[in-house]
C-alpha cells in the first residue's frame, strides 16, 4: 500500500503528461477539420493525420466521432468565454474621453472575441451545426454571448450613476453596443475574412460615436459633459 510520502513514479508522469498532450492535439486537430468540413464531412483519419497520431489514439481516447465534437465545442467555448471575460475587465470605468476609450474597448472586444479564430469557428458552427446540437450551442449562447450583454448592462450602469450615460434600459443598451460593434464588420466576417486594424477603428469609432449620441449625459444646457469633449 502506498504511504502518503511515496511519489509518483516518472513514468507515470510522463505517460500523463504524453496522454495529456495528445488529447489537447487532437482537439486542436479536430477544431481545424470540423471548421473545414463540418461534422459531417469530418472524418476520423483526417483528424488522425492533422493531430499526427493514430486513428485507434482517437477512437481510445474519445471512443466516436461525436463525442470527439462535443468535446472540441466545450473547449472552444471555454477559450472564448475566458477571453470575453478577460476583454470585458478592459473596459473603461473610469474614462479620461469617453468616447475615445468606449472606441478602444471595442476594437479590443472585436479583435478578440469576434475577430479570433476560436469567435469565427464558433460563429460557422453554429450556422453549419446549430440545429443538428441545438443543446450545445444553447449553453454557450448563455454562458458567453448572453453573459457579456448582462456584464456590460452592469458597466454602463455604472458610468450612468457617474452621470456620464443617461440610460433608461440598460439591457438594452448593451445589446444595442454590440450590435453597433458588430455592424461594420458582419459582412467580412461572415465570409471568413480577417478586418484590418484601420477597420477595427473605424468600425469601433462609428459604433461608439452612434451610441454617444443615444446615451450620452448631458448637462444643464443640453451639450455633452466635458468628459466627452475632451480632445475633440
Amino acid at each position: 500500500m502506498r504511504s502518503p510520502n511515496d511519489t509518483v513514479p516518472k513514468t507515470s508522469v510522463h505517460s500523463q503528461r504524453g496522454q495529456c498532450a495528445k488529447r489537447l492535439s487532437i482537439l486542436d486537430a479536430a477544431a481545424e477539420v470540423f471548421c473545414r468540413q463540418g461534422f459531417a464531412g469530418a472524418s476520423i483519419d483526417e483528424i488522425a493525420a492533422e493531430a499526427c497520431v493514430s486513428r485507434q489514439t482517437v477512437y481510445n481516447h474519445y471512443r466516436e466521432k461525436e463525442n470527439l465534437f462535443t468535446a472540441v465545442v466545450e473547449d472552444v467555448m471555454d477559450r472564448a468565454n475566458a477571453m470575453l471575460f478577460s476583454i470585458l475587465s478592459t473596459f473603461p470605468e473610469n474614462p479620461d474621453n469617453l468616447e475615445d476609450d468606449l472606441a478602444a474597448f471595442a476594437v479590443r472586444l472585436s479583435r478578440n472575441c469576434i475577430c479570433n479564430q476560436d469567435g469565427k469557428f464558433l460563429r460557422r458552427l453554429v450556422q453549419s451545426e446549430g440545429e443538428r446540437y441545438p443543446h450545445l450551442f444553447e449553453a454557450w449562447r448563455q454562458h458567453g454571448p448572453g453573459k457579456i450583454g448582462t456584464a456590460l448592462a452592469a458597466l454602463f450602469a455604472r458610468l450612468a450613476h457617474k452621470n456620464l450615460l443617461q440610460i433608461d434600459d440598460f439591457d438594452l443598451a448593451a445589446r444595442q453596443f454590440l450590435a453597433l460593434v458588430n455592424a461594420d464588420l458582419q459582412m467580412s466576417t461572415l465570409f471568413g475574412a480577417k478586418p484590418t486594424e484601420d477597420e477595427l477603428e473605424n468600425a469601433a469609432r462609428n459604433a461608439v460615436r452612434t451610441f454617444l449620441r443615444a446615451y450620452a449625459a448631458t448637462t444643464s444646457s443640453g451639450s455633452a459633459p466635458a468628459i466627452l469633449l475632451a480632445g475633440r
